[in-house]
């Protein structure tokens, strides 16, 4: 009798091999699949009386869908709750490093000094437009300049910032 069984443990294994192994890729990827199709031919194997199975390749399938549903699961777990090796164990702070404090200042002192050396009312316009979000109509009212004026101002003074920044 176990000459019989093995027999057809080999058949149903040379007849499903390929197509499982192609499905557990899908599911799994090609590293872990080999080792889940073995599993499943070996849950098979376990089985004491595989003729009472009805259709054995239906069986060794589902059998492998549910290792690959189990494997997945017990992915996600372990990627939500182990940390990896390879995560950096000391994680690089939030606050920038002494050269970037020294570089944000002297740009954040270079760009005050643009602004202080505009021409007064350039500076005007453009402090109204962006410290204190006044629409350009509300500036050219304000000011009883007209509309040109103010966006000509603005131009001058963001081109000096930028020119300022470089």
């Amino acid at each position: 009798m176990p000459d019989k069984k093995s027999s057809s443990i080999r058949e149903l294994f040379l007849r499903n091999k390929r197509g499982l192994l192609g499905f557990l890729t899908r599911r799994v990827g090609s590293v872990d699949a080999p080792d889940l199709l073995q599993e499943a031919f070996a849950r098979v194997l376990d089985r004491d009386v595989i003729d009472d199975i009805s259709d054995p390749s239906a069986y060794l399938r589902q059998t492998a869908s549910n290792l690959a549903t189990d494997f997945t699961r017990r992915r996600k777990m372990e990627m939500k709750y182990v940390i990896s090796d390879d995560a950096p164990h000391d994680p690089r702070s939030n606050e920038p490093s002494p050269e970037e404090s020294v570089e944000t200042t002297e740009r954040a002192q270079a760009l005050a000094l643009a602004i202080d050396l505009l021409p007064p009312r350039c500076r005007e316009v453009f402090a109204m437009r962006m410290h204190q979000d006044v629409p350009q109509d509300e500036i050219a009212r304000r000011l009883g300049i007209t509309r040109k004026m103010v966006d000509r101002h603005l131009q001058i003074a963001i081109q000096r910032c930028r020119s300022a920044l470089k």
